[in-house]
C-alpha cells in the first residue's frame, strides 16, 4: 500500500512540477507579446529584459514542456498498443 502512496505522491509531484511549468512558459509569451509592443511604442527595456532571460530560463522552461509532451504521447500510444494487444489475445 505505501508503495502505491510513494508512486502516486510522486506523479503529484511531477504533474504540479509540470504545470507551473506550463504556466510559467504561457506568462512568458504573454510578457514578450507585451515587450514587442513596447518597443513598437519605443519603450526598450522589456525587450532587453526577456532576452537576458532567454538562454537561461525561457529556453530550459520550453524544453521541459516540449519533451514531456512528447514522453506523454509516446507512453499513451505505448499504452494503448499494449491494451488492444491484451485484447487480441
Amino acid at each position: 500500500m505505501t508503495m502505491e502512496k510513494s508512486q502516486k505522491s510522486l506523479k503529484d509531484i511531477i504533474d504540479n512540477f509540470l504545470l507551473i511549468n506550463l504556466f510559467f512558459v504561457i506568462f512568458f509569451a504573454i510578457f514578450f507579446i507585451f515587450a514587442v509592443l513596447m518597443q513598437i511604442n519605443g519603450v526598450f527595456i522589456f525587450l532587453n529584459f526577456f532576452q537576458d532571460l532567454w538562454k537561461p530560463l525561457i529556453v530550459p522552461l520550453i524544453t521541459i514542456l516540449i519533451f514531456s509532451a512528447l514522453v506523454n504521447g509516446i507512453y499513451s500510444w505505448w499504452r494503448r498498443k499494449l491494451l488492444s494487444q491484451e485484447e487480441d489475445i
